[in-house]
């Protein structure tokens, strides 16, 4: 098995999205978790995401990472908050999104946030990136995402 198999075989990016929140808003908060993932990801990290460039006949590159995405359902934010506090505890890189993350500009965003304990945080969606090993007991009870 080469080198980038192995990588393959071993990590992947999970997101977990409240099955309540439109399709809209699930993007946008895919988009926005995964962005942070990679971006707060330290270099050894960034190389267990296996970014790789597809190249068509042109020599155009199209990146994009050689890992499986999987997109789940939570039923609900107490799930999404037991899944975050199990990624915590295991060290497991990981990315939230609430509600209050939401309307207006970022400055109110924070704001909004700030003044709200973790406990009354309405949670969108969980992004995490690992070992399938550390992974799949916190994701097992989720189905996949459907919009």
């Amino acid at each position: 098995m080469s080198e980038a198999e192995s990588v393959q075989a071993v990590y992947r990016f999970v997101i977990v999205l409240s099955k309540s929140i439109e399709s809209g808003v699930a993007l946008n908060a895919c988009a926005h978790m995964v962005a942070c993932l990679v971006g707060r990801a330290d270099e050894a990290t960034r190389q267990q995401m296996s970014f790789i460039g597809y190249v068509d006949a042109d020599d155009n590159v199209h990146p994009v990472s050689g890992l499986s995405l999987i997109v789940l359902s939570a039923k609900n934010s107490n799930q999404i908050r037991t899944a975050r506090a199990a990624a915590a505890e295991r060290k497991i890189p990981f990315v939230d999104f609430t509600e209050s993350m939401t309307k207006d500009t970022y400055v109110e965003q924070m704001e909004r946030t700030r003044r709200l304990h973790e406990q009354d945080l309405e949670y969108w969606g969980l992004a995490m990136f690992g070992a399938r090993s550390d992974l799949d007991p916190i994701t097992r009870r989720f189905s996949l995402w459907r919009s």
